[in-house]
């Protein structure tokens, strides 16, 4: 069941901006498009929480830019919305490929570890030592694999993954963010965690 707001909401904007109206109501709130590429009319679960997004006047004017509904929205009840197929040229070069987040770890705040060694710095349950005094890279540690519970002290053994896949990221819509945001988030000491290097490179993610 669809649970749509009626309040009306003003906007200190530059211009006015219209109220889509679904079947059956007199005024509603917005469509909010969200970074990621989707479509959000009042009855989602995540308008609230949408807070950067591109404003449209209806559901369709959304969809047809190249927008998507979310899981578990559909259109009101009597509308008839018709998704635009993405053209040729916005397919050509949307396969995902690692290197649209970025080549290699980035060392954002420019004190020579990058975010493997700040990673690999952060989940050691110990000091680690570094191959030098510049303290850049690190070459011991304990680290304890979070799929075998084994103890891993050599820095080569370790692989930093991601938490939250790329490719993963990619098709739910990082394909759309610009390059900069999508290095931002492969280089995210959130989404990052040592595992190790053997068991990493031989499993198969699905």
């Amino acid at each position: 069941m669809l649970f749509v707001r009626t309040f009306t909401r003003s906007l200190v904007l530059g211009a006015a901006v219209g109220f889509v109206a679904f079947s059956g109501t007199a005024s509603a709130e917005l469509v909010k498009r969200s970074g990621s590429g989707l479509c959000h009319p009042p009855e989602s679960s995540y308008y609230e929480r949408t807070k950067n997004y591109t404003p449209y006047d209806t559901l369709q004017a959304c969809l047809n830019d190249g927008g998507r509904l979310p899981k578990g929205v559909s259109a009101p009840s009597g509308d008839r919305v018709v998704a635009r197929a993405p053209s040729s040229s916005e397919l050509a070069g949307r396969e995902y490929s690692r290197s649209a987040f970025g080549h290699g770890w980035d060392d954002a705040d420019g004190d020579c570890q990058d975010a493997r060694a700040e990673a690999l710095i952060a989940n050691s349950t110990t000091p680690v030592r570094f191959a030098d005094n510049k303290r850049c890279r690190v070459v011991t540690g304990r680290w304890v694999s979070p799929f075998t519970g084994e103890v891993i002290q050599n820095a080569s053994s370790i692989d930093i993954d991601h938490v939250y896949p790329l490719a993963h990221a990619w098709e739910r819509g990082a394909s759309d963010w610009p390059k900069a945001k999508r290095e931002r988030f492969a280089n995210d000491p959130i989404n990052l965690w040592p595992v190790e290097a053997s068991l990493n490179r031989s499993t198969i993610t699905i």
